[in-house]
């Protein structure tokens, strides 16, 4: 369980690193194939993902890619600090 948390704390690493001062939370679902892992997993994005779901999915799903991750949904998307 502690490569989901890594990939979580990367996400969010690279969302900070963004000159949006405002942005979201978002919590998602995602999987990885042989074997089967499932994650549910909190990321930090910038103010311009967080208008809609799938505008934070555009965004999310490039950075789970690249760890071999698949977004399944997402859950909510919540003002950061809300």
């Amino acid at each position: 369980m502690t490569r989901p948390l890594i990939i979580s704390a990367a996400i969010a690493a690279l969302a900070l690193a963004s000159p949006a001062t405002a942005g979201c939370v978002v919590e998602y679902k995602a999987k990885r194939d042989n074997p089967l892992r499932l994650d549910f997993g909190k990321a930090s994005l910038p103010d311009s993902a967080c208008a809609s779901k799938k505008e934070a999915a555009a965004q999310l799903v490039p950075l789970l890619k690249q760890d071999g991750w698949t977004l399944l949904s997402i859950v909510s998307v919540k003002p950061d600090g809300g």
